[in-house]
């Protein structure tokens, strides 16, 4: 599967390694609350990676392989090899985005905490990113600035003036024009404009639209339409509040807009659906375009069933074709044109279902992790505990099932599977792919228990190569393969 809907040829296990780690900290040092990372995002051509952390502030790197890279891409075309370079990042800049708040009038306290980072279009070489936290969301320009300093002065500055008066050693025998001259550069970060005061629930999701020009935000009962000019007012698209809040079932847990089809939208539910909308029928979506959900067995359902079957994260595959969202147990993906039921299912850790009880006491049943493609549609990823990560093959006949560490010496861990095969239209849908990253029971891969507190829940695929970044903690780990 690729992210256009063609069936591509199976593609190989992919072979992950270490790249580069950034804010690792040292044996037994603490980390700080304000340090942890809550937000990963690559921009459109993935030359820049953002993140966002707890403290309110936004980080920047910028990739450094670019130099000449085209030139030996071409000749190693012409060579008929393949580059064995991968992308390779530093720090740019960092900024602070968002600072603690309290809304006097609810009597709640506003954490500075970064939610969602997403990059806007580039232009005359300026960043622009929009950054959100519970209840605000900021507009950014990030352009160099050049340092301009006066110069050709008629005194010397470094000579003192006596008493106020000047020396006559330090007369200037002519008079001179001070001159304004540029020396060095400095990164500069803006806010251009603040979008607030349109959410009473925390904000969980904004995207930006592929017209270049508006963006939505959702928060868990209300989707709104803004202009990225405008921010005075907004549209609200989607209303799920009800008259009487005791007959609420469900909640808004994120949304994505389409990558290329500008009035399509989809957003999911803490009821493990997903609903695609069309801003072409009406200007409030109340009624879906399709939707998609998968039904329990009868007699399957426990009390659990509703808490792990909520979506925690869901995205548009590059092509569009394809949905992938992530709820507690598992990763699925959907076809657009197929509301069925998800045409494969990943098992992410399934050996934690007999430790649900466990999970709910310590509150960790509650954790959103989220997912990711690959540029290619091939893979998806997303995060679990003890601070892995895994990797799941998804085209036709591929059996790619892969569990790595965040850590600087990763174990690649692979479970050898049947091939299974990827379904393209719903009359197979019987057949559902469904795989499995292990089955050990409350045990990881290698037998060892799981460790709760130490969880990958954010990680972003490079949009062109197989480089994936997830951060553990404090820390921002890359991996290529």
């Amino acid at each position: 599967m690729d992210g256009g809907g063609d069936v591509a040829m199976t593609p190989a296990g992919l072979d992950w390694k270490f790249s580069q780690v950034f804010g690792e900290r040292a044996a037994g040092e603490e980390v700080q609350e304000v340090d942890v990372i809550s937000a990963i995002e690559f921009d459109k051509a993935g030359d820049h990676l953002a993140t966002g952390d707890r403290g309110g502030r936004v980080v920047l790197f910028e990739r450094t392989d670019q130099t000449n890279y085209g030139v030996h891409r071409r000749v190693l075309e012409g060579m008929d090899c393949s580059s064995s370079r991968h992308p390779e990042y530093r720090y740019k800049t960092e900024f602070q985005s968002h600072e603690p708040e309290f809304d006097y009038l609810k009597s709640l306290e506003i954490e500075e905490k970064i939610n969602k980072i997403k990059w806007c279009q580039t232009a005359n070489s300026s960043l622009f990113l929009l950054s959100t936290n519970d209840k605000t969301i900021k507009f950014w320009k990030v352009q160099e600035k050049k340092i301009k300093k006066i110069c050709n002065f008629n005194l010397d500055p470094s000579k003192q003036l006596r008493n106020g008066f000047i020396c006559s050693s330090n007369a200037p025998t002519s008079l001179r024009l001070p001159m304004v001259t540029s020396h060095d550069t400095s990164l500069l970060a803006r806010c251009r404009r603040t979008f607030a005061h349109a959410h009473d629930y925390h904000i969980n999701s904004i995207s930006n639209n592929s017209d270049g020009e508006t963006f939505i935000s959702a928060d868990d009962l209300r989707i709104n339409l803004w202009n990225l000019e405008i921010n005075s007012q907004s549209f609200n698209i989607v209303d799920m509040k009800p008259a009487n809040m005791e007959d609420l079932t469900e909640v808004i847990t994120s949304a994505d807009f389409h990558p290329s089809h500008c009035n399509m939208l989809a957003y999911s539910s803490s009821k493990g659906s997903i609903r695609l909308l069309d801003l072409r029928q009406s200007a409030l979506c109340d009624n879906h375009s399709k939707l998609f959900e998968e039904h329990e067995p009868p007699g399957s359902r426990s009390f659990f069933t509703d808490i792990i079957s909520s979506i925690s994260d869901l995205k548009f595959a590059k092509g569009g074709r394809y949905i992938l969202s992530r709820d507690y147990m598992t990763l699925k993906l959907w076809d657009i044109n197929m509301d069925s039921g998800p045409v494969a299912t990943f098992q992410v850790h399934e050996h934690l279902k007999s430790k649900l009880s466990d999970l709910y006491e310590n509150d960790s049943i509650f954790d959103k992790f989220e997912c990711c493609l690959s540029g290619d549609g091939q893979r998806v990823a997303s995060g679990s505990y003890s601070n892995l990560f895994r990797v799941f093959g998804c085209s036709e006949g591929s059996s790619e099932a892969t569990a790595l560490e965040a850590t600087k010496n990763p174990t690649s861990r692979r479970q050898i599977q049947t091939s299974p095969r990827f379904l393209r239209s719903p009359s197979n849908y019987s057949q559902a792919v469904t795989r499995r990253g292990s089955e050990n029971s409350g045990v990881d891969i290698n037998g060892t228990s799981y460790d709760f507190s130490t969880k990958l829940l954010h990680l972003a695929w490079h949009p062109n190569e197989n480089l994936i970044a997830c951060a553990a903690s404090n820390s921002l780990y890359m991996y290529y393969a």
